[in-house]
């Protein structure tokens, strides 16, 4: 301002002292013509300076009380918008060992309207349970794919009605659709994999709904899936979806149930004295779209009645695709040490003979053998090798005494295109018997790998 130069010299000072004594100036003429020296041209700014001048009082001393005093509204508002970035890795590490009902009521708390929980007809019903017991508002969504089970279309219904609610379901764009089912049929997944369809679906109305939110709460668990949710935290940044404001990080994912097991959620269910969806009842487990999910059958993981046709690592849909590590990467089963992946193998038993490339060879090409065998084709990171290791064992104990070699061969990695080219290879785990007198080696045609049912198998082969 003009009236911090005149005062900082002495030579104004003196004029200014002349000019005073020369004229007969009340007090109270003077303070006024001060003001009225000072007020901005503009006509905002005074609005905004007022309340500061308003309040001056004639000391000596008021010139600099001003100068100090004004503070640029622009500038304040800005400071005021600064918020403090959350670190949601040590909020993880803080809420570990935190009950669900403590982690959903910290999800809602902090986000509020702008956080829904993602139903999807199964067990998600617990997270619903979870949110109505903290006594908060919360929201609830769900992706219709159109191919969903009558039964899960009716407790859709039945958990609305239940709990008082309005589901907000999101619809796949019609004209994708379409275009999917015209140019590859309505079953192309059973040839080409389920990811297309998946995407078509489920993947992008996901993305659409999440657009319009800053978080959103799964019901996924450590022990649904190892091989892709064994390490997953009970909140994290999204790594795959983005949420109001975009880009990267910009949306939140809550698992209140990560480091709850399945059992667990089925007794918290009944003592609640919740709906569930009656096709558990009929042995479904995972529950997703009519043509890709079937009961689970005894010796099975939960996952493996989804998309039963293809290998395990492929048993996320897209919704949870960040939970999938690539193969150079830690997997289910694996530990670093120094960088380097050392796995953990399974069937480790002195009843089970483990089988290298060779020796599965020459065992392939035997016309006539001293023996017959039963090898299991396996990974160490499939989770349906691992449902199956402790019945697979225990059928090799009871076949010790009974001329039956059993034996395993790692087929994944660099045996994969052998296995599938020379060994009937499907999907894992494979399992082969290869008879005393034949060269043809015969394929387990059943998904039911309980001890009875593989010692049936082979008793009708031997």
């Amino acid at each position: 301002m003009a009236f911090a130069a005149t005062s900082s010299s002495s030579s104004s000072s003196s004029s200014f002292s002349t000019s005073f004594s020369s004229r007969s100036i009340s007090s109270k003429e003077f303070k006024g013509q001060q003001i009225c020296s000072f007020r901005p041209t503009n006509t905002s700014r005074r609005r905004s300076l007022k309340p500061v001048f308003a309040d001056l009082k004639r000391n000596d001393s008021f010139v600099p009380a001003a100068a100090t005093s004004i503070v640029i509204p622009e500038v304040q508002e800005k400071v005021e918008k600064v918020e403090k970035v959350e670190d949601y890795e040590k909020l993880a590490k803080q809420l570990e060992h935190a009950s669900p009902l403590e982690i959903m009521d910290k999800a809602l708390e902090k986000f509020g309207n702008e956080i829904a929980i993602a139903f999807s007809g199964a067990e998600d019903v617990a997270l619903i349970e979870y949110a109505k017991l903290t006594g908060r508002p919360f929201r609830v969504f769900s992706l219709d794919t159109g191919r969903l089970n009558p039964e899960t279309y009716k407790f859709f219904d039945t958990v609305e009605k239940h709990y008082g609610i309005r589901i907000e379901y999101t619809f796949p764009d019609a004209v994708e659709v379409q275009g999917l089912v015209r140019t590859k049929g309505l079953f192309s997944f059973y040839e080409d994999g389920h990811q297309e369809c998946c995407r078509v679906r489920k993947v992008r109305p996901l993305r659409r709904a999440l657009k319009g939110l800053r978080a959103w709460i799964t019901g996924q668990r450590k022990d649904q899936s190892p091989g892709t949710r064994a390490e997953i935290p009970v909140v994290q940044v999204d790594p795959s979806f983005e949420g109001t404001e975009g880009g990267p990080g910009s949306l939140i994912k809550w698992n209140p149930v990560a480091n709850v097991d399945g059992v667990d959620i089925w007794n918290f269910l009944r003592a609640m004295n919740v709906p569930v969806n009656s096709l558990h009842s009929q042995g479904y487990v995972s529950i997703g779209c009519e043509p890709c999910t079937r009961p689970v059958l005894p010796g099975q993981h939960e996952r493996e009645g989804r998309w039963w046709w293809e290998d395990a690592k492929a048993k996320e849909c897209g919704l949870h695709k960040g939970n999938i590590k690539e193969e150079g990467g830690q997997v289910n089963g694996a530990a670093h040490t120094n960088g380097a992946v050392v796995e953990a193998d399974i069937f480790e038993t002195q009843s089970i003979v483990a089988l290298n490339r060779m020796g599965i060879e020459n065992l392939a090409k035997m016309e006539t053998r001293r023996e017959p065998w039963l090898v299991v084709l396996y990974a160490p990171w499939c989770q349906f090798c691992q449902a199956m290791e402790s019945s697979y064992i225990e059928l090799a104990d009871k076949l010790k005494e009974s001329g039956v070699k059993v034996g395993k061969f790692r087929a994944d990695g660099d045996q994969k295109a052998f296995a599938q080219q020379e060994l009937q290879l499907g999907s894992f785990p494979t399992i082969l018997f290869f008879p005393k007198h034949s060269s043809q080696a015969i394929k387990y045609p059943s998904e039911k790998r309980d001890v009875d049912s593989l010692m049936a198998f082979v008793n009708a082969l031997r």
